[in-house]
């Protein structure tokens, strides 16, 4: 039993504190993870990139031969189950769930053929009338295009609740957010579900300890810089897209991570 215990507590803290670069891994990594919220054909708020810029942005992704890979399997490489991913490449994450992903990003998807993931909270889903619904999630599915993963069970703002909750009914808080979201994805779409996306980029060492403790593998913040070997498997950075991120900003974006990879190998 104590053996059991020691393994268990190792466990989590190679998850939690070790960057990846002290776990099993080939080669260097360097790569632009992008998230995006919202799409249509003008930007009517900040979390809104225009349906033709996302087009541009997946061109130039194509033009300058970088590769979209899923995120399970750069979370693999992380999690020293595969080998570094190619140096061109790129992951591609939405969060929420807007309607806007069915009716302006599936397209394009399915004609540039991407892997995308999205981050559900599923309390919006064919609940809100800006969200998706269950049945166009599905359809989304067929086209074995897209991941579905975890952004909570209706999005909090755990650093808010925590300051307004007693320490254990916290607790008791985070863990239903994390586990009825991953139970209702799973139920819903029968898929497996351990990525998890930090509600406004909140997390700290607690919350990681819960989410590993609730099945999740991985997890992803809003930290603006490449996932690198020094960035841990519960805490991924992610590039915010916003409209702004246009042709000079998003070559940035990327041209930053190749540069990365360059100086790791020197």
């Amino acid at each position: 039993m104590i053996k059991i215990l020691l393994t268990i507590l190792f466990a989590v803290y190679l998850l939690v504190f070790c960057p990846s670069r002290l776990l099993p891994t080939w080669g260097a990594v360097h790569v632009p993870i992008l998230l995006y919220h919202r799409f249509g054909p003008v930007a009517t708020d900040s979390m809104t990139v225009t349906t033709s810029l996302f087009e541009s942005h997946l061109k130039y992704l194509r033009d300058n031969d970088y590769k979209v890979i899923p995120l399970g399997e750069l979370a693999g490489y992380y999690l020293g189950k595969s080998q570094a991913p190619h140096p061109h490449s790129v992951v591609i994450t939405v969060d929420d769930g807007h309607i806007s992903v069915y009716r302006d990003m599936l397209p394009l998807v399915r004609k540039f053929h991407i892997p995308v993931t999205l981050f559900i909270y599923p309390s919006a889903i064919s609940n809100a009338p800006y969200a998706m619904t269950w049945t166009q999630l599905r359809e989304m599915k067929e086209t074995g295009l897209f991941d579905f993963q975890s952004h909570t069970f209706w999005h909090p703002n755990f650093k808010k609740d925590k300051k307004r909750l007693e320490p254990a009914e916290y607790e008791s808080f985070v863990d239903m957010q994390l586990k009825k979201s991953k139970e209702r994805l799973e139920k819903e779409l029968n898929v497996k579900v351990n990525m998890l996306a930090w509600p406004f980029g909140i997390y700290d060492g607690d919350l990681i300890h819960q989410a590993i403790k609730a099945g999740y593998v991985a997890a992803l913040t809003m930290e603006r810089h490449p996932a690198s070997t020094l960035d841990k498997v519960m805490a991924l950075p992610r590039y915010l897209m916003t409209n702004g991120e246009r042709d000079g900003t998003f070559a940035t974006i990327l041209a930053g991570s190749l540069e990365g990879q360059k100086n790791a190998h020197e």
